[in-house]
C-alpha cells in the first residue's frame, strides 16, 4: 500500500488499543496514551468531498484531534458483493493530511433504530433480508436481528470495510475506534413480532446469559435483578418464567439479540483488524416505556444483557440529547465499561462538561455532534476548552485512574462542589456567586467548570473555566491552609512557560484561585499550611 503523499509512513510496535491503567482504561494510539478531543460529523457530511473540504480547517480551529465521521454500507457496497472505499480513502487521507484521527461509525444495519442506511439490494429484497415487526404485524424499515441473512450480510461487509482499513492504513493508525451499528433499539414496539422473534421469544433463556446473571448477581441493574427476583431467580424456562410477562421482559429480550447481532458482527471484523470497538446508545426520557424510545439498545437499566451478549464490544457509550449529564455518566462508568462520549449537542456548556469527564471520569474522550455546523469555529468555547486540554493530555494521561485527577461541573442549581487531595480540601464554587458580574443576577447561568492534578503534595495544575476555588485543610489540626503561589501559563510540549503571577485581586489577596466566565486557562497551584 503506497503511503500518502503528506505523511511518513510510521513503526508501531501495536495496533490501537485499549490498556487499563489503575481504575480508568486509556486508548493507546502510536504506543502511547491518547486522550480524544473529538467532534462528530452530521450524519451526512461525509459522503461529499466537496462538502467536507472546508471541514477540515473548522476542526483545526477548534483545536480536535480526532473526528468521529460515519462509514455508509450503501456507499461501499452499493452492488451485492462489490465495494468500494474511494470515499473512505479520501477521508482517510484528508485527516493524515490535517493530522486528524479518525473514529469510524458504521452506519450497518441500524442507524437510529432505522435501517436506511442499508444497500438498496436489501432495502428491495424484503423476502430475503426480511424486516422487523411491531406488534400488529406490520413491517417496519428495520432489519430483524433474527434473519441469519440479515446478519451475514451486514458481517461480509463490515469484514470487508475492516480488511480494507488494515491493508491502507495499519501503518498509520490514523484509524483508531470503529463504533458498530449507531443508537440500536426497537420501535415502535417493546420488541420485534417477525415469526422468528416470536418463535425465539418462546423458547428458554439461553444459558450464556443465565450463567451471566449468576456470576454477576451481586451488580446487576435493578431492572434486571428485580425482574429476575420477582420469578424467584430461576435459572431455566422462557423469558416470560424467568422475567416475568411485562414490557421490562420484551426489552430485556430484543436487548440480548441486538447484542448477539452485533457481538457477531464485532468478532467478524476484530478477526480481520481487532481495533477497539463500541456500541452508542440513544437515552431513554423519564418515564417513556420501552418502544416510545429505542427498546433494547444499550442502555443501563439493561447493560447488564448485552455485556452477557455481546463481550466483543469494548465498551458501551450514551449519546447525550438529556441534560443529566452527571446522571448518565454515573451509569455508564462502570469498572467493566469506560466512558467515552461519541455524541452530544453541540452547544456551548459543551466546553465545561469536557474538563468534568475527562477531569472526574477519567473519559477517553468527547466528542459534540454535528461540529462543523459552527460559523465561528475559533470563537466556540469547546476550542478554548480543547486548546487547554490538548496541553495537559500527557498529565491527564499519567494521572489517569489515579486519585490525583478530579473536576467539577456547576451551574445556578449547583454552584459548588467539594474535592479532597490528601492534606487539601477544594471548595469549588461557580463564578458568578461572587456577585461580582452583572449576570449573576439573571436566571440561568452558564455551565462552567474545572479539572484538577495533583502534581505532588501540595502542587496542583487547575484548568478550566467561570469558577472560584478556596482551599482548606481537611484535617484542621494539621493547620490551616494558604496559598503560597499562583501562576498561569501554558504547556509546550510537557514544558511549562509562566506567564502572570497570580497575587494581589487575581487572587482575592490570596482568598481563591479564579477563572472568570467566558475564560479557559490553566493555572499552577502551590498550596502550604501554617498554624
Amino acid at each position: 500500500m503506497a503511503a500518502s503523499p503528506a505523511v511518513a509512513q510510521k513503526k508501531f510496535n501495536s495496533i490501537p488499543s485499549l490498556r487499563k491503567q489503575g481504575k480508568a482504561t486509556q486508548l493507546i494510539v502510536e504506543d502511547k496514551p491518547f486522550l480524544v478531543l473529538g467532534g462528530e460529523l452530521g450524519n451526512s457530511s461525509a459522503s461529499d468531498l466537496g462538502y467536507m473540504r472546508p471541514v477540515w480547517k473548522k476542526l483545526k480551529d477548534m483545536n480536535c484531534n480526532t473526528v468521529l465521521t460515519p462509514v455508509y454500507w450503501e456507499l461501499i457496497e452499493p452492488e451485492k458483493g462489490h465495494y468500494t472505499f474511494t470515499l473512505l480513502d479520501s477521508l482517510i487521507d484528508s485527516a493524515r493530511e490535517h493530522d486528524l484521527k479518525l473514529i469510524l461509525l458504521w452506519f450497518g444495519s441500524w442507524k437510529n433504530s432505522m435501517s436506511c442506511y442499508v444497500p438498496a439490494w436489501v432495502k428491495k429484497d424484503y423476502q430475503t433480508f426480511p424486516r422487523a415487526r411491531d406488534k400488529n404485524g406490520k413491517p417496519q424499515e428495520i432489519l430483524t436481528p433474527f434473519s441469519n441473512n440479515n446478519l451475514q450480510a451486514d458481517i461480509n461487509a463490515f469484514s470487508a470495510l475492516l480488511k480494507h482499513i488494515k491493508a491502507k492504513d495499519e501503518a498509520y493508525q490514523t484509524v483508531i475506534m470503529i463504533q458498530v451499528e449507531n443508537e440500536i433499539g426497537m420501535l415502535p414496539s417493546a420488541r420485534d413480532y417477525h415469526p422468528e422473534a416470536t418463535k425465539a421469544f418462546q423458547q428458554p433463556v439461553p444459558q450464556q446469559l443465565v450463567r451471566y446473571l449468576k456470576q454477576h448477581k451481586n451488580t446487576l441493574s435493578k431492572s434486571v435483578l428485580g425482574a429476575w427476583e420477582k420469578e424467584g431467580l430461576k435459572t431455566q424456562g422462557t423469558w416470560e418464567q424467568l422475567f416475568g410477562k411485562r414490557l421490562a421482559t420484551d426489552e430485556m429480550f430484543i436487548a440480548w439479540h441486538f447484542a448477539v447481532f452485533t457481538n457477531q458482527v464485532t468478532e467478524a471484523g476484530k478477526k480481520i483488524y481487532p481495533l477497539p470497538m463500541f456500541v452508542n446508545a440513544a437515552l431513554n426520557r423519564p418515564n417513556a416505556l420501552p418502544g416510545d424510545y429505542p427498546s433494547g439498545g444499550p442502555l443501563p437499566h439493561i447493560i447488564d444483557i448485552w455485556k452477557a451478549g455481546a463481550p466483543a464490544i469494548d465498551f458501551l457509550s450514551p449519546d447525550f440529547y438529556n441534560p443529566d449529564f452527571k446522571l448518565w455518566n454515573d451509569r455508564y462508568t462502570r469498572e467493566d465499561n469506560p466512558l467515552f462520549i461519541p455524541e452530544i449537542r453541540f452547544e456551548p456548556s459543551v466546553a465545561a462538561k469536557a474538563f468534568y469527564a475527562i477531569g472526574h471520569y477519567h473519559a477517553l474522550g468527547f466528542s459534540p455532534f454535528s461540529i462543523e455546523s459552527t460559523t465561528a469555529p475559533q470563537d466556540e468555547p469547546l476550542g478554548k476548552s480543547y486548546r487547554v486540554l490538548s496541553q495537559l493530555t500527557s498529565l491527564i494521561s499519567a494521572q489517569a485512574g489515579k486519585n490525583t485527577m478530579d473536576g467539577a461541573l456547576l451551574d445556578k442549581n449547583s454552584a459548588a462542589d467539594t474535592l479532597v487531595f490528601g492534606a487539601y480540601t477544594f471548595t469549588i464554587k461557580h463564578d458568578y456567586t461572587l456577585g461580582w458580574s452583572p449576570k449573576a443576577k439573571e436566571d440561568a447561568w452558564p455551565q462552567t467548570g474545572c479539572l484538577v492534578i495533583e502534581t505532588a503534595p501540595g502542587e496542583f495544575i487547575v484548568a478550566g473555566t467561570g469558577v472560584v476555588i478556596s482551599f482548606s485543610s481537611t484535617h484542621p489540626d494539621q493547620g490551616e491552609a494558604g496559598i503560597l503561589t499562583i501562576e498561569e501559563g501554558t504547556f509546550d510540549h510537557e514544558r511549562w512557560t509562566p506567564a502572570r503571577v497570580m497575587n494581589g485581586d487575581q487572587s482575592h489577596q490570596g482568598r481563591h484561585l479564579r477563572f472568570e466566565v467566558g475564560n479557559f486557562g490553566i493555572q499552577k497551584l502551590k498550596l502550604y499550611q501554617y498554624k
